[in-house]
């Protein structure tokens, strides 16, 4: 190899390493500067895919743990799945049209049967702002249980 040939190589592995550290977006980027040829040159072997859960009390809970893991919040499978029972059987669609915040104008909805301000106040980024939708019911209501007893594993009734 020529010593310009070697040079160039040496540039270009050097150039490599760097982007390898920037991360895979600016390796993609640089491709057409390092000669590689199709972006699979620089993506992982193992592409990462989303989790699909089942559209069910498990799939609900495991999905608002993920959420709530990503978001610091606290709460167990068990913890969640105990005051769910307890405030709405597991209906998604449960609304208590009987106790003070009903006469209040303001009933409690969805599996944790939250109020609407306080599902707006705790409500958790990336879930849906309807109280009805399981998911967002269960996450904004650990995130309040958090904030109020530390976590819904210390909630053994209403809250």
């Amino acid at each position: 190899m020529s010593a310009n040939g070697q040079n160039r190589h040496t540039r270009t592995s050097r150039l490599a390493r760097k982007l390898a550290v920037a991360g895979t977006g600016a390796a993609v980027l640089a491709l057409p500067l390092i000669g590689a040829t199709t972006a699979s040159a620089a993506t992982p072997a193992a592409a990462t895919t989303a989790t699909t859960y089942p559209d069910n009390l498990d799939g609900w809970i495991r999905e608002s743990l993920d959420i709530m893991a990503q978001h610091g919040i606290p709460g167990t499978y068990e913890g969640i799945h105990r005051n769910i029972m307890r405030e709405s059987s597991g209906n998604p669609l449960a609304i208590n049209n009987w106790d003070i915040n009903a006469i209040n104008g303001t009933p409690s909805k969805g599996l944790l049967q939250v109020i609407d301000p306080t599902f707006q106040a705790y409500h958790v980024e990336g879930t849906s702002w309807d109280p009805y939708d399981p998911v967002a019911n269960i996450t904004a209501a650990c995130n309040y249980a958090a904030d109020r007893y530390g976590s819904m594993d210390n909630v053994f009734s209403a809250y």
